[in-house]
């Protein structure tokens, strides 16, 4: 069962961050088209049968990594599209695995140390993100990989079982140099509101090596999280 809370404390934080209209865009795929772009180690998480993919639009703002003195401001807010999907290890221990991650800050792409799939694009975010329709589009550096999403969010919404399960999860994994590594996430629950998608162009799914999806997409929007905190990176034990 999946934890709509974070489902360990994260004490020593590497990273402390605010995560602002997050629009979650989530398709439906056959497990064995997902389960081959991902490694031995992991396998792919199903919910009624199938795979889910998820196109993850957000802000990242107040970013502060570890170490930065206080006097020092935050990094300043920018735009960030995650395209994952959802693993078990053996022992059973679910997580966020990124097929993708495009984002607009340099120095996010210093997590390519421990795998994290990142690539510098040109992103941008509009709208109020309350009530108006919310734009996000992005361009991956060589112009090739893009997106173009318009969202108009709805009413509030008191989480379902499949709802928690598309959208709350506290680790991420990667791979690099031959090994898992694991990266815990604490914040709030979301806020979760129904949405409506206005527009939709993309060809990440495609370009991650994702065949056409079984189905139409399931859309959630939420204003944010405030109190994020991102663990340092480990191997993940055996």
């Amino acid at each position: 069962m999946v934890a709509y809370g974070a489902e360990q404390r994260v004490r020593v934080a590497a990273v402390r961050a605010r995560w602002l209209r997050q629009t979650f865009v989530h398709w439906p795929f056959r497990p064995q088209a997902v389960q081959a772009l991902l490694p031995p180690e992991l396998a792919v998480d199903v919910y009624e049968g199938a795979a889910w993919v998820g196109l993850t639009p957000f802000v990242m703002a107040d970013v502060r990594p570890v170490g930065l003195p206080a006097r020092v401001p935050a990094l300043p807010s920018f735009p960030e599209t995650n395209l994952r999907t959802y693993v078990r290890r053996a022992d059973g221990r679910d997580g966020i695995w990124f097929l993708s991650i495009d984002v607009a800050q340099p120095v996010m792409l210093a997590a390519r140390a421990v795998g994290a799939p990142y690539h510098l694009g040109s992103l941008r975010v509009a709208g109020e993100g309350s009530g108006d329709t919310v734009s996000y589009a992005g361009r991956r550096v060589g112009g090739r990989v893009s997106y173009r999403l318009r969202v108009r969010p709805g009413e509030p919404l008191r989480p379902t079982e499949r709802d928690v399960w598309l959208t709350s999860r506290w680790r991420a994994y990667t791979r690099r140099l031959g090994r898992i590594w694991e990266t815990p996430v604490e914040h709030e629950p979301w806020p979760l509101a129904d949405a409506s998608v206005d527009g939709l162009e993309q060809t990440l799914t495609r370009a991650a090596g994702l065949p056409d999806p079984l189905g139409e997409p399931v859309v959630h929007f939420s204003p944010g999280v405030s109190h994020v905190r991102l663990g340092a990176s480990r191997p993940a034990s055996a």
